[in-house]
């Protein structure tokens, strides 16, 4: 069996597109980007991703009010979206520097205390819920009248809506002020399920279209390759981006190096048929650990982490800016909508299952305290890599996928606005219950 690359969503251009060209849309998307991200800083005080967010939706439902006595004003906003294509910008482009970014910062220490919690949750957990959620969208569409899809197609759904996003939780975590445990299980978490998801979602949508072997032996060697040669891919690429720095003291060549593992192991993991996600997070630990130990002077480390955090904050802003601007492209209808608004509670039940089930089996050999899975339930937060692979399933599949984009798109809203802003809160009413002498949620 050959194994397969994520496949790419076709260029959606439905309404005839205006003439602007790549550089243009860029630069129209950035200052957008940086307009919304100045009046929420100036007014709305709220994190960076879920104010530009919730600015973004504000603009969009504007311009579907204004579009009520000016029809060609909305046609004009979706060509102009319809140009960005979603699912390439996110996958192609920005999730490796983003991934890479948030990498930099984890340390290998914290991420060895949780592994059995972050290894159970992203591989075992993220199967699970695929299935629950399959099982429970299938059912609940018939039952709302939508209809039956086939069992393939539900299970679709549950590996794109299952793994936590790395983007949505690096980003809000690291202002939500949970305790450093939690933060780094979440963390953990979400960078490594993000590319289990992705495989399994990969090998579903190959049996869905036939695009390979149905075999069970097909599966598992597509998941070996995937999973096992980004591992081994992102450790080779990052021991010699290590062994490259430490032969120099010259932080504009070594913040270079970076960018060139960044963006050269997400394009061999590509060319190799492997996880590029999974290959480009192992390259950032490597070298946002060993590397500041042993390769880095203290001015290389401050020059380097300038220069990410930069291209993290740019990028976030950019991304979830057009998490809100897609409402105007996406495919509304009622029944959409309340399978959307049934979809949130049903993922969080799922979640919650998942969190439990691992807990329960883990405490028997570790002591976990009160409140974790709470905590980790609702810590798990949906962001654009769900939008992106709906957006792909959709294009594979045609129509009868527009009711899961849509419930994508509503459960990923609510998942950033409600969970994100009140993770925080309720971290810090779960520990401050933590009776004296206990240590605070350690999961």
């Amino acid at each position: 069996m050959c194994p397969l690359a994520l496949p790419r969503a076709p260029t959606r251009t439905p309404l005839p597109a205006l003439p602007v060209d790549l550089f243009s849309l860029v630069s129209l998307v950035l200052v957008v980007a940086a307009l919304l991200a100045f009046l929420n800083r100036r007014f709305l005080k709220l994190p960076s991703t879920i104010g530009v967010m919730l600015l973004a939706l504000v603009v969009s439902l504007a311009t579907f009010a204004i579009g009520q006595f000016e029809p060609t004003l909305v046609d004009s906003a979706r060509s102009l979206l319809l140009q960005v294509d979603f699912s390439d910008t996110l996958l192609d482009v920005m999730l490796a520097f983003l991934l890479f970014a948030g990498a930099l910062h984890v340390k290998l220490e914290d991420l060895a205390g949780q592994k059995w919690v972050i290894g159970t949750l992203a591989t075992v957990g993220v199967v699970v819920s695929t299935v629950l959620v399959g099982v429970a969208t299938r059912y609940t569409l018939i039952a709302i009248g939508v209809g039956t899809i086939p069992w393939l197609h539900a299970f679709l759904f549950g590996a794109l809506i299952s793994p936590t996003d790395p983007i949505a939780v690096l980003g809000i975590l690291k202002s939500a002020g949970v305790k450093k445990s939690l933060e780094t299980k979440v963390t953990g978490e979400s960078l490594f399920n993000d590319g289990v998801g992705v495989v399994v979602f990969v090998a579903l949508l190959g049996l869905a279209t036939a695009d390979h072997g149905t075999g069970a032996g097909d599966i598992a060697m597509l998941f070996v390759h995937e999973v096992f040669g980004a591992l081994a891919l992102g450790a080779l690429a990052g021991a010699i981006t290590y062994w490259l720095m430490k032969q120099i003291d010259d932080y504009p060549a070594e913040v270079m190096l970076s960018l060139a593992l960044c963006m050269g192991v997400y394009s061999l993991a590509g060319a190799l048929h492997t996880s590029g996600p999974l290959a480009v997070v192992v390259a950032g630990l490597l070298v946002g650990n060993q590397g500041r130990r042993g390769a880095m002077s203290t001015s290389t480390v401050q020059r380097l982490d300038d220069f990410w955090e930069m291209v993290d904050e740019l990028l976030n802003v950019m991304l979830f800016v057009l998490i809100g601007l897609e409402l105007l492209v996406l495919p509304w209808s009622t029944q959409n909508i309340i399978f959307g608004l049934i979809a949130i509670p049903m993922v969080l039940a799922v979640r919650f299952l998942a969190v439990a089930g691992t807990v329960r089996v883990l405490s028997l050999r570790r002591e976990f305290s009160p409140g974790a899975v709470t905590l980790l339930t609702w810590g798990g937060l949906r962001g654009g890599i769900s939008i992106a692979l709906a957006l792909i399933l959709q294009d594979k599949l045609g129509g009868g996928a527009t009711v899961l984009l849509t419930a994508t798109y509503v459960v990923v809203v609510f998942s950033i606005v409600v969970q994100g802003l009140t993770v925080g809160r309720l971290a810090r009413r779960i520990q401050s219950k933590t009776p004296d002498g206990e240590p605070a949620v350690t999961t």
